[in-house]
């Protein structure tokens, strides 16, 4: 029996008492954003620091202005070496009322298909998704001694509430957490026998921009056609944003925007998606998005521009025949590849500014921004991790990208100089941040597999 082999064997002959470890994890309520729950927060890093110890880590709690990091290291095998990232706080069980049992007490429930599911807060984010990658380190050393590579280990105390310590540990701490390559599980599967590593995420452009008329509201009978109209203005101006064909009308908007690598969109066009399932799922039909482009490529590939919110002027019950003093909006811009977030809120001030009337004047309010990021599928790392997990799963992995944003992700590369493995085994209906959490068995149980396989795959 080979090494591997005989930790597969191993993981499956201890799953309970890798599911009691987990449970254990779970019971404790590690609500980052409320301070009431800050001595929960602080056990939930002990716990973990205990038990890294016990498999063979150099662990410690490490302090930060807001809840504590866990950092281990195993680093006692030669070789290329790994930092994985996870988080131990989870997200407000509110309302209580929707739970069909205590968030904090986890089960494992049988839904009426048969498939069994570990529930609780946290069973998929992050706690049950991070606890597979510790069981993998955990079953290796068990039969071996030792981890394939030199592993290091980041367990963060903030990811729910903002993570604002995060980007100022990392780089204080960047020569002792550099590795040859990082590995998140905080993503999803693309279905329930497909995995997935995702390598494309996109950045984020925030802003919000407040016109102002005159200087109180006005009777629109009095004053309609001859007084500007913020709700008019800001309408023209939202409207301008898009053409007849759904491209951003921004200058430079599309400045470092390839087109997608054509063996990178053969593969997405195995996966089976459709627009109208994906839309139909939300009562919609129809791709809003760039003509040419396909609903998966409009979401992992290409930018966007869109009106999160809109107001001015009377809202309340019955009518009121005013001509507002202002109006508002709030828009963000999804980014992919090379675009600049800078660049694009220049771009956008500057097609307001280029639109407002001259008595009218504009406000702006920033909303934050981030860089896309995305990761080389060619990588030998990223394709020994891809066959890895073909091996465990019923069908092969696939590289996918990600609609929305991951910050530790552009951090780690910022900050350590890292490519990031993103390898996760959740679902679309786990429900995280939701009540009824829950996370497949299966996907616990093959996750610390994929991990171990991981591992090897990444030691030859």
């Amino acid at each position: 029996m080979s090494e591997l082999a005989a930790v597969l064997a191993h993981i499956d002959a201890n799953m309970d008492a890798a599911l009691e470890r987990l449970f254990a994890v779970i019971r404790i309520k590690s609500i980052s954003t409320d301070p009431a729950y800050k001595a929960e927060c602080q056990a939930n890093a002990e716990w973990h620091v205990a038990d890294l110890k016990a498999i063979g880590f150099d662990a410690a709690v490490r302090p930060t202005p807001g809840h504590p990091m866990v950092v281990a290291h195993d680093r006692s095998t030669p070789g290329k070496s790994a930092l994985f990232y996870g988080h131990y706080d989870v997200q407000p069980v509110d309302p209580l009322e929707l739970w069909d049992r205590d968030p904090f007490e986890p089960t494992i429930q049988t839904l009426p298909c048969g498939t069994k599911v570990i529930t609780g807060r946290g069973s998929a984010d992050d706690k049950g998704q991070l606890m597979t990658f510790i069981e993998a380190c955990r079953a290796w050393k068990a039969v071996t001694g030792k981890l394939p590579i030199p592993v290091s280990i980041l367990l963060e105390g903030e990811e729910e509430s903002g993570g604002v310590n995060l980007p100022g540990f990392l780089q204080a701490n960047a020569d002792e957490l550099r590795a040859d390559i990082g590995l998140i599980c905080d993503t999803n599967m693309w279905d329930a026998e497909t995995p997935a590593i995702t390598t494309m995420l996109r950045g984020l452009c925030g802003e919000e921009v407040i016109i102002h008329a005159a200087d109180r509201d006005l009777h629109s009978g009095f004053y309609g056609s001859a007084a500007a109209n913020p709700n008019r203005v800001l309408a023209r101006i939202l409207a301008d944003l898009h053409d007849a064909d759904g491209r951003v009308t921004l200058d430079g908007f599309y400045d470092g925007v390839p087109e997608l690598d054509p063996g990178l969109r053969a593969q997405w066009e195995t996966l089976g998606f459709t627009a109208e399932a994906f839309l139909g799922a939300v009562g919609l039909s129809i791709p809003a998005g760039e003509k040419g482009y396909s609903a998966l490529e409009q979401t992992w590939s290409r930018p966007t521009a869109e009106i999160n919110g809109m107001g001015g002027g009377y809202q309340g019950e019955g009518f009121k025949t005013v001509i507002p003093s202002i109006a508002s909006a709030k828009v963000s811009f999804r980014l992919v590849f090379d675009q600049d977030p800078h660049k694009v809120r220049a771009a956008f001030r500057k097609h307001v500014m280029d639109r407002l009337p001259a008595d009218c004047r504009a406000e702006f309010i920033e909303h934050g921004s981030g860089q896309a990021i995305r990761f080389p599928t060619d990588d030998p790392a990223f394709l020994k991790a891809r066959e890895a997990l073909s091996d465990e799963w019923p069908k092969p992995a696939v590289f996918i990208g990600g609609g929305g944003s991951i910050p530790v992700t552009h951090q780690l590369k910022q900050s350590l100089g890292m490519d990031v493995i993103l390898a996760g085994f959740g679902l679309e209906d786990d429900r995280i941040h939701s009540p009824n959490e829950k996370y497949n068995l299966v996907s616990f149980q093959k996750g610390i597999h994929s991990w171990a396989r991981i591992l090897d795959a990444l030691s030859r």
